[in-house]
């Protein structure tokens, strides 16, 4: 093959499929917890390196977002509150809450539940 060829061919590569926003979207996923959202923080910036943009983050079973008051979770409470907060500071752009749920969503009629319901909601740290 002629050299002005393959150098077309080389420029005209598509974007790997990860890398394309417009097709791709990864969503990462995390506990309200320190280690986990660290490790998520930590993946995210390994992603940009690779020119990567995770389209949103979701913290999954938070005893907050479920609307618990009992005293006795209020540790848990403020740990959770602290990672919302270091999130909304500036770690992501867009993001959103999962609560705590007593019976996990199984199956398309349950994962569609919490699409119809507002149990989907932003981060709001407050």
């Amino acid at each position: 093959m002629p050299r002005r060829y393959a150098t077309r061919l080389a420029r005209a590569r598509p974007q790997p499929i990860s890398q394309d926003a417009a097709y791709t979207k990864i969503i990462l996923v995390t506990l309200p917890e320190v280690t986990p959202v660290s490790q998520a923080a930590a993946l995210q910036e390994d992603l940009r390196r690779a020119g990567i943009e995770p389209y949103a983050w979701v913290l999954n079973k938070s005893v907050l977002a479920a609307g618990t008051r009992d005293p006795l979770l209020a540790a848990r409470l403020a740990g959770e509150r602290q990672q919302m907060q270091r999130m909304a500071a500036g770690l992501v752009t867009r993001s959103f809450t999962l609560p705590w749920l007593t019976v996990p969503p199984i199956g398309f009629a349950e994962l569609s539940k919490l699409v119809a319901k507002p149990v989907l909601s932003e981060v709001d740290p407050a």
